[in-house]
């Protein structure tokens, strides 16, 4: 009887400029080694077809791929996993990793960043240990510890929120309470938002958090007209010039 070598399951991630006018050169921002599996694998697992094609584009222009672009097997997960995450164990990968089971490698990416993290994916990763397919995570851009190395806040005790609550009211509340948490227990709060609603967040910590708390903002990470600013709010409040928000941002909220 053969017995058939299950493949591996690669967490490949992306640049971080998805969605942005202005990229990043490739080489400058993944590592080498990274490029070299994406070029070789075969069947992907994405949250959108046409911009991991995209991305791949990118990667074929540094190293070929072996496989040519159209003929690689790209399955997209739910549109509910990307809207409401797929953490909760609500939805079973197991069919989108058949490929691995019959030993063929396979990618997981997200739009940028590292895929399950601040993104949907965990699912499939959990699958892969439940059938036996090897997890392997490839180094790439995280937006997150970037950001919170850049803050100058608590490295050592830190959690991420995700995104805050979209309604003026409950917003605020929520801001208040990340703010007593990370002046009470020292833990750093980190979250995110979209870029065209950035302005409207950084107005509302502004006005809901205490001056002596510091705020920390890491906007455009790995990009030209990437910046971090980290300070007290009562500073950041005194400079009425304001910064730019156009692109995606990370805030970071403690002592």
């Amino acid at each position: 009887m053969t017995t058939i070598t299950k493949g591996k399951l690669y967490l490949v991630p992306a640049p971080l400029d998805f969605g942005c006018d202005s990229r990043s050169p490739l080489q400058d921002v993944m590592p080498w080694q990274t490029l070299q599996v994406a070029a070789r694998l075969s069947c992907w697992i994405c949250e959108n077809s046409k911009s991991t094609r995209a991305y791949l584009k990118r990667v074929d222009e540094l190293q070929p791929l072996t496989h040519p672009l159209r003929s690689l097997q790209i399955q997209e997960l739910p549109r509910e996993v990307h809207k409401k995450g797929d953490h909760t164990g609500n939805f079973d990968a197991r069919p989108l990793l058949v490929p691995a089971t019959q030993g063929c490698d396979m990618g997981l990416v997200s739009e940028a960043g590292m895929p399950a993290i601040a993104d949907p994916g965990s699912s499939v990763v959990r699958a892969a240990h439940d059938l036996g397919v090897q997890v392997i995570p490839l180094t790439g851009p995280m937006s997150l510890m970037l950001a919170l190395a850049a803050s100058g806040l608590n490295g050592q005790n830190f959690a991420f929120v995700g995104y805050l609550p979209q309604e003026a009211s409950d917003r605020i509340q929520r801001i208040r309470e990340l703010e007593s948490l990370a002046l009470r227990t020292g833990q750093t709060q980190l979250f995110i938002e979209t870029p065209y609603r950035n302005a409207t967040l950084l107005q509302a910590l502004l006005k809901a958090l205490q001056g002596t708390t510091r705020l920390a903002l890491s906007s455009g990470l790995t990009m030209d007209r990437g910046w971090s600013r980290s300070a007290h709010v009562s500073a950041w409040r005194q400079d009425k010039s304001g910064p730019a928000l156009d692109l995606p941002t990370v805030y970071c909220i403690g002592r």
